[in-house]
């Protein structure tokens, strides 16, 4: 496992200078776009990033500052800091050895990386050369955890599973709260989602998605909340949710209320894995490669 760590590590170095002069990055006009109720004109981000193939597998971001994101990627414990204003890779540190990891968080100079299995992973001071982490097993009761964000009002991460919780019902979907006070998981969730009200949201709407159309049974959207990335807005103080295989975008209050929802286009979405804002309300979404290649895109925070 160490070996390949550094392996890993030689390789990343190697393809942050192969990509430092050649990273392309695609500006998108202001001209004629129209905003939806939550600020974003998702058909038209504002700059695409084309990310180095290091970072094909990208799987979490998070904002640290006005300029710069951590990103991890989901087979290598390596955190790698991306400089937005430049489209580089700056930094990168080995926080641990290969595992699945799914999603990254920032809370002061602290990041958080979760694990599938729910394992999160300490880094006190991800500025510091010399760090070693910790980790805690959060006892989440789900073997498949995709969202990790920071809740700055109440101090804790929300863990968001992409799979079903067996003890809940198949119609709610939870976000569960884990405390930065205690270091323990909360014991109830602290977000509920109901499957019903996001479908009838859906029709509503008349947002196009796939329906079902069993026999004897009135046709509905086929909508599963499978969360692949969540983050609360900086302004707004909304809950913004990801379900990536499916593509479908979602903001949500934090009592679980849908407020809003749209489907993605594929063709820019193709894996939506990482949702990051920086303080100005700018979003930031990272796709997996896949059999292309890994983007991040930026959509200017703006209402109208």
């Amino acid at each position: 496992m160490v070996f390949n760590s550094i392996l890993f590590l030689a390789l990343l170095s190697i393809f942050s200078c192969k990509f430092k002069n050649t990273n392309q990055s695609i500006q998108t006009s202001e001209a004629g776009r129209s905003y939806n109720p939550v600020g974003y004109d998702l058909s038209a981000p504002d700059r695409i990033y084309v990310l180095p193939a290091i970072l094909h597998e990208i799987s979490g971001i998070t904002e640290i500052d006005s300029s710069n994101i951590a990103c991890i990627q989901d087979e290598n414990g390596i955190l790698v800091i991306y400089d937005l204003s430049k489209g580089i890779i700056s930094q990168h540190f080995i926080f641990h050895k290969e595992g699945d990891y799914e999603d990254v968080a920032r809370a002061g100079n602290t990041i958080y990386v979760l694990k599938s299995d729910g394992t999160l992973y300490e880094i006190p001071d991800y500025k510091s050369a010399g760090y070693s982490g910790i980790s805690y097993k959060t006892g989440v009761p789900a073997n498949d955890n995709e969202g990790l964000c920071y809740d700055t009002k109440n101090n804790w991460l929300l863990i968001g599973p992409k799979s079903n919780i067996e003890d809940e019902k198949k119609s709610k979907r939870v976000i569960y709260g884990f405390s930065l006070e205690t270091k323990k998981l909360l014991e109830k969730p602290v977000v509920k989602f109901d499957l019903k009200a996001i479908k009838e949201y859906a029709i509503e709407n008349k947002l196009d998605l796939p329906v079902t159309n069993k026999k004897n049974e009135k046709s509905e959207p086929e909508i599963e909340l499978r969360t692949s990335a969540i983050g609360i807005h900086p302004v707004t103080n909304k809950l913004f949710l990801i379900s990536g295989t499916e593509q479908i975008f979602f903001v949500f209050n934090l009592d679980g209320t849908l407020e809003y929802m749209e489907k993605l286009d594929p063709k820019l979405f193709n894996q939506p894995e990482g949702i990051t804002f920086l303080n100005n309300g700018d979003m930031l979404i990272s796709n997996e490669g896949g059999s292309g290649t890994a983007t991040l895109l930026r959509f200017n925070y703006k209402l109208r």
